[in-house]
């Protein structure tokens, strides 16, 4: 039998960068910033006092009040994103059969929100547990997934994937598997976080990860910089349907792009630390290249993990750069999160977004915020500093690297 083909038949984000596609297309190739002051909660206290929320965001639009009871605003984000996709890919009952269609949604940390604010509401008692009947379901991680099956009706393989800002990667693959092993015919995957919160902010403070320029928030996330001091958190949610390519063609599905392949690796090295030659990084790439089929001559776009941190930026271009030895000097290189901050579990996803954007649109969108570029990296290397720049790009290769050592890699082509 011959091995299924899986397409991206639809496609729908929620970010800082906007409530749908067309927005955070147009913000991305326009290099904004996503990043200001925080809004969620009082940060005077904080040594981050900025984030890249979404905008705007008014949750009236699309849920009444009794279902947003039950929705943690994680759930909330993907719900948004992955009804987009659904709807963009022409998904009905007519068109797919339900007991053939699958989710898998990924997220870091999930209700985290949802969390704190209960174990606020007991410890502010008398010590008699009052609890939501709704606590338990609005934080497990898994609940996105099983949200979205629920409204769709969607019968086939339906899970989580966790592996902090590996997730949506990981998901992605998971996804791209259960078609290519005709266990689905359509997958709906993606990710989605919400954790510009006290305690994650707080938590990540105290581990010295987040940038702290709170007097220029918008220049904050600087990937590559010499000056860079740490990554800006985000929220958001990314949504991608994965088609069986005949499947697709069969009911005359819009593809976006054919989805190619993947590849996972641990550093095995420190609990949040890359490994500083990016040897697990290394593995993930090649592993995706093979599990692709093709060279690394033939990847034209590398959107990097690039998290504006000064340990992780340089191992990671390493590892490209070890990867695709001379041809490294051909491709784009971009880290995305210099606009959207960086997303944690949906990360991988809205960053899929990007280089199915670079496929589809022909521009490749930039890095920005670059003023002096770390002695460490490699002058040569075209880092789309500043600028979107235009190119056919034909392949596109996603990286996504999650504390434990996680690593995961995503492969696009254009069809």
């Amino acid at each position: 039998m011959a091995e299924r083909r899986v397409v991206v038949t639809g496609i729908g984000t929620i970010n800082p960068l906007g409530h749908n596609i067309e927005e955070y297309f147009t913000n991305l190739e326009n290099g904004v910033s996503g990043a200001a002051p925080i809004t969620h909660f009082d940060a005077e206290k904080y040594k981050t006092k900025f984030a890249c929320e979404i905008k705007n965001y008014d949750w009236t639009q699309y849920f009444d009040r009794k279902e947003v009871r039950k929705y943690d605003l994680f759930t909330q984000y993907a719900l948004i994103a992955a009804t987009q996709a659904v709807e963009d890919a022409g998904i009905d009952s007519e068109s797919v059969d339900k007991e053939q269609v699958g989710v898998i949604w990924s997220s870091g940390i999930g209700g985290l929100k949802s969390f704190f604010d209960e174990c606020l509401g007991y410890a502010a008692g008398d010590g008699t547990p009052r609890f939501s009947p709704f606590f338990i379901p609005r934080m497990i991680a898994d609940i996105a997934a099983g949200y979205i099956s629920i409204k769709y009706g969607f019968m086939g393989p339906n899970y989580c994937t966790v592996s902090a800002c590996a997730s949506s990667n990981h998901g992605l693959i998971d996804a791209f598997n259960q078609i290519r092993w005709g266990k689905a015919d359509v997958m709906v995957a993606g990710g989605s976080e919400a954790a510009v919160n006290e305690p994650a902010v707080g938590g990540f403070n105290s581990m010295q990860a987040l940038s702290t320029r709170n007097d220029d928030p918008e220049h904050a996330s600087r990937p590559f910089d010499v000056d860079r001091d740490g990554f800006i958190i985000g929220e958001g949610a990314g949504a991608i349907v994965l088609e069986e390519y005949e499947h697709a063609k069969a009911r005359g599905a819009k593809i976006y792009c054919e989805m190619i392949g993947g590849g996972c690796s641990a550093d095995a090295h420190h609990f949040t630390a890359p490994h500083p030659e990016g040897l697990g990084a290394m593995k993930a790439m090649r592993d995706a290249l093979k599990d692709a089929g093709i060279k690394a001559e033939d990847v034209d776009y590398v959107n990097v993990h690039g998290t504006s941190t000064p340990l992780g930026d340089i191992a990671e271009l390493k590892a490209v750069s070890g990867v695709f030895g001379e041809h490294v000097y051909d491709i784009n290189i971009s880290s995305t999160k210099s606009m959207t901050g960086h997303l944690l579990g949906a990360a991988g996803a809205v960053e899929a977004l990007a280089c199915i954007m670079a496929l589809t649109k022909g521009v490749v969108p930039p890095t920005i915020n670059v003023e002096n570029l770390d002695p460490a990296i490699d002058s040569k290397l075209n880092l789309t500093l500043g600028t979107a720049q235009k190119r056919d790009v034909k392949c596109a290769l996603s990286n996504t690297f999650g504390f434990g050592g996680h690593n995961s890699t995503v492969i696009f082509r254009k069809l």
